[in-house]
């Protein structure tokens, strides 16, 4: 597993994947746990990147307008 440190493309790009993965049916029954997992952490550290944009970009334009 990555640390957050993961950039948001980065993390997009393998969630994708994964997501692929499952709709085609490539994924071995014995890994579907492990990806449905890690594309929950991917999703989760998408979620949070993008809220932390968002809060950053509110203050920059309260300051705009202050």
């Amino acid at each position: 597993m990555e640390t957050n440190n993961e950039s948001y493309r980065d993390a997009e790009t393998k969630l994708r994947k994964i997501v692929a993965d499952i709709e085609n049916g490539d994924l071995d029954v014995d890994v579907l746990s492990d990806k449905v997992k890690e594309a929950i952490r991917l999703i989760r550290l998408c979620k949070d990147k993008l809220f932390k944009v968002d809060e950053e970009v509110e203050k920059i334009l309260e300051e705009l307008d202050g």
